[in-house]
């Protein structure tokens, strides 16, 4: 497989929903844009005016629950993982994110929705050649118990994450990939955002989670999973944490050449990682062209997790 020219979408497309902090609808459209764009998300309708701000790690504001984007002016959208995920994992280069609430909508709490946006928008090849942030060297981040690590790796980028929950439903699980749309699209996209009921109070106390619903949310008590249509994959909890790196390590600005390694983290010990990584010159260079992949026989790509789970059904969208 050969890397080569920059996307942008064909056209602008919208979704619906709500948003899983604020409980409040917003409308997000994602648009084109030109080459060495970017992700640029648009606030519109804050203080009668729009507002811009790209999608890149130094404008992060906020990563508790959620990454959350901002200037000078304080934060604009949050929840911003999912559909940069999306954008990311199907091989967009730039787009327009125009946001008319204070966060993206959750949809069904994963990227699905946006993944359906992007194919009605269509993916347009651009004329310049797409750039890469390769890692040259290790960087890792520890924060307690967790552990994040940026490495150097030839074949494209490659994510492995572990999680380990007290939860003995949730327990520990492991999954892994090298990225790329077809593996994004049927192995990742479809995983929702997880947690806990014991925590509903607490978070609802605390203003998160005010949307948050069995409609877009896995949810589990200390014995048993809590949603009637039971699970899209037997290990969907850690494949989520693994839609939200790819998410949070999209803030790079450019798509990275390395392999991520988490344990037990999520969009904190993300941005902490990326921050440390663009932080050291010496770590890492931007490279372009068409750069080959070397193949990965022998690669085992696979995950661990919760047994017998059941295949829910497609979530359909509300795309327009």
């Amino acid at each position: 497989m050969k890397s080569n020219r920059q996307t942008t979408l064909r056209t602008h497309v919208a979704v619906t929903g709500v948003g899983v902090h604020s409980g409040l609808p917003v409308t997000l459209t994602l648009g084109p844009a030109p080459v060495d764009a970017g992700f640029v998300f648009i606030r519109t309708g804050l203080d009668g005016c729009d507002h811009e701000v790209q999608a890149t790690a130094k404008n992060v504001v906020s990563t508790e629950f959620a990454t959350v984007l901002g200037d000078r002016s304080g934060p604009l959208v949050a929840t911003v993982e999912h559909v940069l995920a999306a954008l990311r994992g199907m091989g967009v280069d730039n787009a327009t994110i125009e946001v008319d609430g204070s966060e993206a909508p959750v949809m069904d709490g994963s990227a699905a929705a946006f993944v359906a946006a992007i194919d009605q928008a269509g993916i347009l090849t651009q004329s310049a050649q797409r750039r890469f942030i390769q890692v040259l060297k290790p960087v890792s981040v520890a924060m307690g118990d967790s552990l994040g690590e940026l490495r150097p790796y030839a074949s494209g980028f490659r994510a492995e994450v572990e999680i380990d929950f007290r939860n003995p439903v949730i327990g520990k699980q492991k999954y892994a990939l090298e990225l790329s749309p077809e593996r994004f699209r049927r192995d990742i996209a479809r995983a929702r955002t997880f947690g806990l009921m014991c925590d509903v109070k607490r978070l609802w106390g605390n203003g998160f989670s005010l949307g948050a619903s069995f409609d877009n949310c896995v949810v589990f008590d200390e014995e048993r999973l809590l949603n009637t249509g039971g699970l899209r994959y037997a290990d969907e909890c850690v494949r989520h944490k693994l839609l939200d790196a790819v998410g949070d390590l999209a803030l790079a600005g450019l798509p990275l050449l390395g392999a991520y390694r988490s344990i037990r983290g999520g969009h904190k010990l993300n941005h902490a990682v990326l921050t440390a990584l663009l932080a050291d010159r010496t770590a890492w260079r931007v490279v372009e062209g068409e750069l080959s992949r070397r193949p990965t026989r022998g690669v085992v790509e696979v995950g661990s997790g919760i047994g017998g789970g059941r295949i829910a059904a497609a979530y359909g969208p509300d795309v327009s």
